[in-house]
């Protein structure tokens, strides 16, 4: 059986330089809470994987297997309407293995979100599936339960014996044959909008090419340009759509501006960081440049600060990425390298320190806050030169970005703050 190698992204001990990504200043008195669960996702791969399920594994009437369980603490956040509004359902109504349902319950997912409702049972039947769903619902889980359900460990080929890659890679593994695909039965492209566009669909539909014809492909997104659409009617069979987005912005994110010149962005943020309650906070900037810079600030103010762009190695990449999740800094600055698959269930706070160009890219930056249906807050500061594109991001969006106003109630953003009162901060 072939596999790749990647990344190790364990826990490390690092030294604390300009190089590796990680700025302490002095620590304000506030503690970091990591949630009480989390869900990792691999960025923008595609997933390849399938097989028979394998006999033997259901629960049995009368086994009383969950009091084995290690199930970590009750996670008692408010949802919205965007995980909670569901069927019903239960996990183990979908007559998954009993390992496959202990690893479920022991990761703290009690029952399954409306996405993954959708998907799990029509992925079980081998059917191809077009799903739109927004970020931070539990998509992660809509495909990878039925795939993880699906492997047969009696045969020794890749069939999920799972392999994450990004497309290039998987590629170049598969024309040396050190991946043989031949016989995988289910290929998942998680933001199929991005493994759909110009700078990847080519190489996509070589690796669709190497596998079997009676393949199943699974494509999963919060939005679908014209590009997934001609993909769809090339590629899928009679594909089950589902679409669950009557808005694109979760229900869960509060979203305001600020007007300021360029001058005053750095005083807003301090005024931000002094009034508001972060848990944890993610800031983007349009530049690595900027990003090192405004880190740097930050850390001048006293503020304890990551930053992680795409021009820095990968190893300290993976280094900050763990630490900010773990919960051992309160704010990462970083490039739009982070907005696409990033799932840290802590951070209430995303602040656009600069204003993006498009709507896309907005809604994956503020859909770092708020998952899972929990409450966030999303905080643009605009200059005179973005207000075209804060216009156009709204109504492309159907989204409405309210002026920040004088007080800014905490039981928007704050889990345990749900009957307090405003807090001033102008």
């Amino acid at each position: 059986m072939a596999t790749a190698r990647t990344e190790n992204v364990g826990p490390v001990v690092m030294g604390l330089n300009k190089q590796n990504g990680q700025l302490r200043g002095q620590t304000k008195p506030a503690s970091v809470q990591p949630a009480p669960t989390t869900q990792g996702k691999a960025l923008g791969a595609p997933q390849i994987g399938g097989g028979a399920s394998q006999d033997g594994g259901g629960i049995k009437f009368g086994d009383d297997w969950k009091k084995s369980l290690k199930l970590p603490p009750k996670d008692n956040r408010v949802k919205t309407s965007d995980v909670t509004s569901t069927k019903g359902n239960e996990f183990e109504d979908y007559c998954l293995k009993r390992e496959l349902l202990m690893g479920i319950f022991e990761m703290g997912w009690e029952k399954p979100s409306p996405i993954q409702e959708e998907s799990i049972p029509i992925a079980l039947s081998g059917r191809d599936i077009l799903a739109r769903a927004k970020n931070g619902t539990g998509k992660s889980g809509a495909y990878l339960i039925p795939l993880l359900e699906r492997i047969d460990l009696k045969k020794d080929h890749i069939q999920v014996h799972v392999v994450i890659a990004t497309p290039g890679r998987i590629l170049d593994l598969i024309k040396k044959g050190v991946a043989k695909v031949d016989r995988v039965q289910m290929m998942v492209m998680d933001e199929a909008d991005k493994l759909l566009s110009q700078d990847f669909v080519v190489l996509i539909e070589d690796i669709i090419s190497f596998l079997a014809k009676n393949r199943q492909i699974l494509l999963y997104s919060a939005t679908f340009p014209i590009s997934v659409q001609k993909f769809m009617a090339k590629h899928l069979q009679k594909p089950y759509e589902i679409n669950l987005m009557e808005e694109l912005t979760l229900k869960g994110i509060t979203q305001y501006y600020a007007y300021v010149t360029e001058r005053q962005k750095v005083h807003c943020l301090n005024t931000l960081f002094s009034r508001l309650q972060i848990n944890q906070s993610i800031i983007f900037c349009n530049s690595t440049q900027r990003v090192e810079l405004l880190a740097k600030k930050i850390t001048q103010l006293g503020y304890s600060c990551f930053y992680i762009h795409a021009k820095m190695m990968q190893e300290y990449r993976n280094r900050v990425f763990h630490d900010f999740r773990n919960g051992l800094c309160r704010n990462l600055v970083c490039t739009d390298l982070f907005t696409r698959g990033i799932d840290i269930q802590a951070v209430n706070v995303v602040i656009n320190f600069d204003f993006p160009k498009n709507a896309e890219t907005y809604l994956h930056r503020i859909g770092r806050s708020g998952r899972f249906g929990h409450l966030g807050l999303a905080i643009n500061l605009i200059t005179s030169e973005d207000r075209f594109n804060l216009k156009a991001i709204e109504d492309q969006l159907v989204t409405d970005i309210k002026p920040i106003p004088g007080s800014i109630d905490k039981s928007l953003y704050v889990a345990e703050y749900h009957s307090s009162e405003p807090v001033e901060w102008m």
